[in-house]
């Protein structure tokens, strides 16, 4: 009994923790898409503002 308690903790740990790491990836993923899209938009502005209108 006492070894079947353990074992469903144990896997109980185990699930919780893969799922835990699988969230904090997804989660780095959506910032680092984040300071992307604003990367891109920063240097689109700035391109936009300095163009040289003489061709």
């Amino acid at each position: 009994m006492l070894l079947r308690v353990l074992g469903f903790l144990l896997v109980a740990w185990l699930v919780l923790s893969v799922v835990g790491a699988v969230l904090a990836v997804v989660e780095g993923l959506i910032w680092l898409l984040l300071v992307g899209v604003l990367l891109l938009l920063a240097t689109a502005a700035y391109g936009r503002l300095k163009r040289d209108d003489r061709v």
